[in-house]
């Protein structure tokens, strides 16, 4: 069975119709996109996407803004260090690139908060180049379909290498099988319920084969539990901020949360990441 050929043919027929896959979206539109994916399922992406692209539709436009129109436009995305990411990604291809988002992978990983995963995602996606894109659900298909175990472990340099050699030689259809492989993982492949039945793939599969062993390796480090977590804490406070078009007074943050060490750590790390300023004095609030 020929890997991709199959993948892509599942992808044309089933893939979702989400707004990045689209031909007319923009390579601004992707990065955004990126940005806004990175751990936040795509169900509370793409309302806040298209709102995001409707006032913001160019990376000038959203430079123009301060970073704190930013951190209030981000709502209830999580990780809001993003936003300011994003923000100074703005600036950066607007001063530096004329306002065309870059396509060269180097070029990509030097724009604030751009690591691996998207620059190649943009480079793929936004500017049509052949290049392995690896998240959690390509690396959980490749470890089943091509190396018969259950979980692919820890990530490793050498994952870009695998999904590589599973790549078609053409750009186009190279394009699709990252996308595809990437679906077949979000939708069919998943980590605790895969559906075989309705994989393209299945008879190919050597972790099926191999009678569905379980994993014994180091598995990648799992996602703390959010709820009474400092990130709550910390969503809180910004939330107390992004309502409020004053400072707010030191009252109103402590009466946000009731354990006054957590309250302050998080506190002093949202000041520390530049997502609040100011201080008992004069109030806080959003950065300008």
């Amino acid at each position: 069975m020929d890997f991709a050929r199959a993948v892509n043919d599942w992808f044309r027929e089933h893939g979702r119709d989400l707004p990045w896959r689209r031909e007319e979206f923009s390579p601004w539109g992707i990065l955004v996109s990126e940005f806004m994916l990175q751990q936040t399922p795509v169900a509370r992406v793409v309302p806040r996407l298209a709102e995001w692209l409707d006032r913001w539709p160019t990376p000038s436009d959203l430079a123009a803004a301060t970073a704190g129109d930013a951190v209030r436009a981000w709502g209830r995305l999580g990780y809001p260090r993003r936003a300011l990411n994003l923000h100074a990604t703005a600036v950066v291809i607007t001063e530096k690139h004329h306002g065309a988002v870059p396509s060269s992978i180097e070029e990509l990983l030097a724009l604030p908060g751009v690591g691996d995963y998207t620059a190649r995602a943009v480079a793929v996606f936004a500017h049509r180049q052949r290049h392995p894109v690896v998240d959690i659900n390509v690396r959980r298909v490749l470890a089943r379909a091509v190396n018969g175990v259950a979980d692919a472990g820890a990530p490793t340099r050498r994952d870009f290498a695998a999904m590589d050699a599973v790549l078609p030689s053409d750009d186009g259809e190279a394009l699709i099988a990252n996308a595809a492989i990437m679906e077949l993982g979000a939708i069919v492949c998943t980590a605790r319920a895969p559906r075989c039945g309705d994989c393209p793939i299945t008879n190919a599969c050597e972790w099926r084969r191999a009678g569905y062993p379980t994993f014994d390796g180091r598995r990648a480090a799992v996602q703390k539990k959010f709820a009474g977590s400092d990130r709550q804490v910390r969503g809180l406070i910004l939330a107390e901020l992004r309502a409020s078009d004053v400072p707010v007074t030191r009252t109103e943050v402590d009466l946000v949360w009731p354990d006054v060490i957590q309250r302050e750590r998080a506190l002093a790390g949202l000041i520390s990441d530049r997502l609040v300023v100011g201080d008992s004095t004069v109030g806080y609030s959003l950065p300008s």
